[in-house]
């Protein structure tokens, strides 16, 4: 449940250490009949339940639907986009897909487990323990609680709780919070090009480490007469060598890109998710959630209506006055629990954001780690690029460049 400040639920007492549980979400590939014929579940763990549970993509959908729903008026973070025309010879993509898929399925899971309304949910404890016919159980269990409305405490004294300025303060805040949204954005572009170009930097070294083979694996006989054939023939052994040393420092780089990846993008990625969860809840907020819930409580008072037709006219008249003053008194107690949960949200987001100073953390040790690792290769390379010249250098030498190449080295 929400850990508020018991004696006023305005008063957010959150920190980072009390936002909860971890959660596990893994890729498994299942194959259904025909070989070509699979599809892909999740494995999700988490610390709370330790039992793992096996989920498809629609099993989050209904999962994330009926959050919607009941949790109306909280931050429910997005899911990642469900792909519907799939590619045929494309197995990479696929695997590319799939994987960020499931990073995004693990931010989600991540956000919920840290909610402090949403994970005390019995929404949530069945979706990460429920073995079997998972979808139907959480139907189940919405039907008997329906929305937060109905059942919070909360509800009945909102109104008590919110100052006569909320909603200024409202406004400011998300004009703040988008700001905020806006240049994460930015942060997490950059972080993702310098992961690429990692990523790109490990390729070409394996690309030069390759050719470099190639040149030194040359086996074509030279000319007896050739100037410098016999220091060549000795070289070019040398290259080969020297071939593995760039293998070595492209799978440092592509260590570098994955470690930008996980450290440094997934944790803006998640405080992105989290931001446009909150916007999303603003713009229901803005944009008339409150008529949805008359257009339901109407609906509901229809049978009562049914029945008044067989009672007087003065007993219809007086219960359709006491039935608009209910929706009245309900739909105001509503407007105040909304902006109560909207006040809470906000502090949530707030409770979040120094996450930003342990993701800066985090790059610049990720980029010391990175550079000193590559420079640990290349500073043992050196030496055998200078051994290399020397023994070049031992063969008579007339043209500038060589002569050149081993003063650099010396």
């Amino acid at each position: 449940k929400m850990h508020l400040g018991q004696q006023n639920p305005m008063v957010d007492g959150l920190s980072l250490k009390e936002l909860g549980d971890s959660v596990l979400v893994e890729l498994e590939l299942r194959r259904k009949g025909l070989p070509f014929l699979k599809h892909v579940e999740y494995r999700i763990v988490s610390k709370c339940f330790q039992i793992p549970v096996q989920r498809r993509y629609s099993d989050f959908e209904v999962f994330h639907g009926l959050l919607l729903q009941k949790f109306i008026y909280r931050m429910v973070p997005p899911l990642p986009p469900k792909r519907i025309l799939k590619g045929v010879l494309n197995s990479i993509s696929d695997r590319e897909f799939n994987d960020s898929r499931r990073r995004g399925l693990q931010r989600f899971m991540t956000l919920v487990i840290r909610h402090p309304v949403l994970a005390g949910d019995e929404l949530v404890s069945i979706f990460l323990s429920a073995s079997s016919d998972v979808q139907n159980m959480l139907r189940d269990v919405y039907k008997k609680t329906d929305d937060e409305f109905l059942t919070s405490q909360m509800a009945l004294h909102g109104k008590v709780y919110i100052p006569e300025d909320i909603q200024t303060h409202a406004a400011t805040n998300r004009e703040v919070i988008a700001n905020i949204h806006s240049s994460f954005n930015k942060l997490r572009d950059v972080a993702e090009r310098m992961a690429q170009r990692s990523r790109e930097n490990s390729t070409d070294l394996l690309m030069f480490g390759k050719d470099l083979s190639e040149l030194g694996s040359d086996t074509s006989d030279l000319p007896v007469n050739a100037t410098m054939s016999k220091a060549w023939k000795t070289q070019r052994k040398s290259l080969v060598e020297l071939s593995g040393e760039f293998g070595l420092l492209a799978n440092k780089a592509a260590h570098q890109g994955s470690r930008e990846e996980d450290e440094v993008v997934e944790k803006l990625n998640l405080l992105l998710e989290q931001l446009q969860s909150y916007k999303d809840l603003c713009d229901r907020h803005d944009s008339g959630v409150l008529l949805e819930h008359q257009r339901a409580f109407e609906k509901r008072s229809g049978p009562v209506a049914t029945h008044l037709k067989y009672q007087n006219s003065f007993e219809q008249a007086e219960s359709r006055l006491t039935q608009q003053e209910n929706t009245i008194i309900t739909m105001e107690m509503r407007r105040y629990f909304s902006l109560l949960c909207l006040h809470q949200e906000t502090q949530l987001v707030f409770t979040y954001l120094p996450l930003v100073t342990s993701i800066l953390g985090t790059f610049v040790h990720s980029q010391i780690q990175g550079h000193k690792e590559m420079g640990d290769v290349w500073g043992d390379l050196h030496p055998k690029l200078k051994d290399l010249f020397e023994s070049f250098s031992q063969y008579p030498i007339t043209l500038c460049t060589a002569s050149c190449l081993v003063f650099s080295f010396s």
